[in-house]
């Protein structure tokens, strides 16, 4: 039987006690007896990765990378073209061909030498997710932990939201004003009342300028091949690399969310180098 497929449909306060649960069943190998604890906090539990594949709006490949072509055969006739599939043992070429799909991210890592371990290794997951320090660490742009995304990571990542619904197409001014006022919504003290002086995606951060002069307001984004994006450099990508303002206040959010106070003064050192490719 094919390993299950978890449908999370659980309210606000058990999420905490699910995640729990879930981690302590998949450690003990006690998986399939934990199941009746899960159904009872609202999870379905599929065996049919096709069935699951074609509802899915987001998927999270989590598989060996020799059961890949199996699964991907599986599942690639089902998949929606707006559906994100993350992957991160498997490269991405080698994702996207049996895949026949090109919404395909995954995190690339650059680690860094002589760096603190403060990465928790004898806590629990749950504590772990609960140290500001190990938090502060886990921010794309932040070196503490030993280890950075690489900013073709978040370049996909931005190129992913115009993707996500060519069935009803939205003016590409209505996207760049949702991402500016989703990624932009946390401000520093010195951004002023109406936040003028933040940063803000502009058009050509997406398209070429021969492109963004030729596109009507009403029209929407092109479809973006985020295989391609990540896998090559670009002037967005080299934009991220030196927009230290953009930088500070990505980094201000992502703590934010975490419930993390963070002054500009606290702000991690961004290496200028382009990380590995």
């Amino acid at each position: 039987m094919p390993p299950p497929r978890f449908l999370v449909q659980i309210e606000e306060s058990q999420g905490a006690l699910f995640i729990h649960r879930l981690l302590k069943a998949f450690k003990s190998d006690l998986l399939k007896e934990a199941l009746d604890e899960f159904q009872k906090l609202g999870i379905q539990c599929f065996y049919h990765n096709s069935c699951l594949a074609g509802w899915a709006n987001m998927i999270f490949l989590c598989c060996l990378p020799s059961q890949l072509p199996n699964i991907c055969y599986e599942i690639q006739t089902s998949l929606d073209k707006a559906c994100i599939i993350f992957v991160a043992a498997v490269p991405i070429p080698r994702s996207k061909l049996p895949l026949k799909h090109t919404n395909i991210l995954r995190p690339q890592y650059q680690c860094f030498e002589g760096s603190v371990n403060i990465w928790g290794a004898n806590k629990e997951t749950i504590a772990a997710l609960q140290d500001p320090a190990i938090l502060q660490a886990t921010c794309p742009y932040s070196p503490a932990g030993g280890i950075i995304l690489n900013v073709s990571w978040l370049e996909g990542v931005f190129c992913a939201a115009p993707n996500l619904c060519p069935a009803k197409p939205m003016p590409h001014l209505h996207v760049l004003q949702l991402l500016n006022e989703l990624l932009f919504s946390v401000h520093f003290e010195d951004c002023g009342k109406d936040g003028t002086s933040c940063p803000q995606f502009q058009l050509q951060d997406f398209v070429s300028k021969v492109y963004a002069k030729n596109l009507p307001q009403k029209r929407p984004f092109p479809w973006f091949d985020l295989t391609a994006v990540q896998l090559r450099e670009t002037p967005y990508s080299q934009h991220l690399l030196t927009n230290t303002a953009r930088q500070d206040h990505l980094t201000h959010l992502h703590c934010d969310s975490f419930g993390i106070s963070l002054t500009k003064e606290q702000q991690p050192v961004v290496p200028t180098g382009s990380p590995p490719q």
